[in-house]
């Protein structure tokens, strides 16, 4: 075997190439220092965010073309690290923070969550087990109890409700998703034979999530077992209570097993409601389980005011949102409550002898590694924790009607142009719209609809994102981010009809 060759300029020279000013993996004052420098760093950020084009107007491989093709043999200063972020990261950011963001569904950020996220990330506790970090893991159960509390949720859901329910806290409505479908899965070949999950049916709307799709794949039931209802503009596109029932029987007829059914408060493209107590009284007589996705509008939820939407949670079995979307808790924050935690623990527990203490054996604990898919998990309940102590519930609600009252605003604007038109219900804080066919005549509405919308996001003035529902290619205005205001409406707006009326005019 030959002698490997080593570069002169990598050779050892018998002293630590080590900067002193960074001479341990963790020096209080180091960290002091380059904490200081970090929050400032952001805080210059958020400060200027609103001078980067917010979606990214980079070429695919652009940072491949700029960076070394290994990593640095010495240290190097964070000074140094953090121009290097500004000058080759940035570019290749699509800034979600923005004033002038308003694409997808929005990823909230605030102080007290940022903050949160950086005492959880400093702490660095793994509360997969109650014994591991009991403050982790207590804490968790008591912001889950206050926010369900915030939200009106049954008391079967809750810790404190003395019917056994309870909430975790997720990363994402994927994992919630798959978590649950692994649940009544468990639960229901324990009555009807293991032999039969390729029996197992589950049932969602086109409108549904497509994380609703990944998570069955992954669940083991069959996909082309996975029944998507299709929806109608007679029903403004929710899930139809009459065609869940007839697809329902239908599949009974055939030897098919019924197992889940995933409903939506506030579907991706327009927002739409699913009859959740409708759906509910069809799925309790035949033991389906019915899980509740209200990833994006779950947040608004905490207003009386838009709590009838839940109307019907009561019979079903378990409902997850997203709080770092719309209640400003940063990424990754999904909130799951269940009624029966039990059929999580039955499906996705492990008791290796390593990980056996006198509480979990004695079963006087929640050992959260068993509500969730992976066995370690972030201290996610303290970025909560302050977001829900620093604003109060007063302020958070207040910050998410102002969002919807200026979602009202451009809707007012949109509708007062005639050249533009809604095309779906406004029920939170996104308007779908687009230029109507009257003022395109002849020309291709969908087709204009899309160059209008990549016209408006190549500018980098604003960024949105679209649906395309029942053929119909409509542009959606997400408004939730932390830093918008109403100027922010007014200017997007203005974006809007100027590249309208370029495209008319050359059209």
């Amino acid at each position: 075997m030959g002698t490997m060759k080593i570069n002169p300029e990598h050779e050892f020279d018998g002293q630590l190439s080590i900067n002193p000013s960074s001479s341990r993996l963790l020096d209080p004052e180091e960290f002091r220092r380059q904490g200081h420098m970090m929050v400032d760093f952001l805080a210059d950020y958020f400060q200027n965010i609103e001078k980067y084009p917010v979606r990214s107007q980079v070429e695919p491989g652009y940072l491949k073309k700029i960076l070394p093709d290994s990593a640095p043999y010495k240290p190097e200063p964070i000074e140094k690290i953090l121009e290097d972020v500004e000058r080759d990261i940035f570019p290749g950011l699509t800034h979600w923070q923005s004033p002038n963001f308003f694409a997808y569904f929005p990823c909230t950020s605030s102080t007290a969550g940022i903050v949160g996220e950086m005492l959880s990330a400093g702490l660095n506790v793994v509360g997969f087990s109650w014994i591991a970090s009991p403050a982790a893991t207590e804490l968790e159960s008591i912001v889950m109890d206050w926010l369900g509390k915030m939200m009106n949720l049954p008391k079967t859901y809750l810790f404190s409700g003395g019917h056994g329910g309870g909430g975790v806290i997720q990363g994402t409505t994927c994992e919630a998703m798959l978590c649950t479908i692994v649940a009544a899965r468990e639960q229901m070949l324990e009555k009807v034979g293991r032999e039969n999950i390729e029996k197992l049916v589950v049932y969602a709307s086109d409108q549904t999530h497509s994380s609703f799709e990944k998570a069955v794949k992954i669940s083991g039931i069959k996909l082309e077992n996975f029944r998507i209802i299709p929806t109608t503009k007679d029903t403004e596109f929710a899930l139809d209570p009459k065609s869940l029932s007839r697809t329902i029987e239908q599949d009974i007829k055939s030897g098919f097993i019924p197992l889940f059914m995933c409903a939506t408060i506030g579907t991706t493209s327009t927002t739409v409601v699913d009859p959740l107590k409708l759906l509910c009284e069809i799925t309790k007589d035949y033991g389906i389980w019915v899980h509740v996705d209200a990833a994006y509008a779950g947040g608004a939820c905490i207003c009386p005011e838009f709590q009838h939407f839940l109307d019907g949670i009561e019979n079903a079995n378990s409902f997850s949102f997203n709080a770092h979307k719309w209640l400003f808790s940063n990424l990754d924050c999904c909130c799951l409550w269940v009624k029966d935690p039990s059929a999580l623990t039955n499906a996705l527990s492990t008791r290796p002898e390593y990980l056996r203490n006198k509480a979990t054996d004695t079963e006087q604990v929640v050992d959260y590694k068993d509500w969730q898919l992976s066995l370690s998990r972030r201290f996610r309940a303290l970025k909560l924790w302050l977001v829900l102590r620093s604003y109060g519930i007063d302020n958070l609600r207040n910050f998410i009607r102002s969002h919807v009252k200026m979602a009202k605003h451009f809707e007012q604007l949109v509708s007062i142009d005639e050249r533009f038109e809604i095309v779906a219900p406004r029920n939170f804080s996104m308007v779908c719209f687009r230029v109507s066919p009257l003022a395109l005549g002849n020309k291709q509405v969908n087709k204009f609809n899309m160059e209008l919308l990549e016209s408006i996001n190549s500018c980098g003035n604003i960024h949105m994102t679209h649906a395309l529902v029942g053929g119909v290619y409509m542009i959606r205005f997400a408004i939730a981010a932390p830093l918008t205001e109403y100027k922010h409406i007014d200017m997007a707006w203005e974006v809007i009809c100027n590249h309208a009326n370029a495209m008319l005019d050359v059209n």
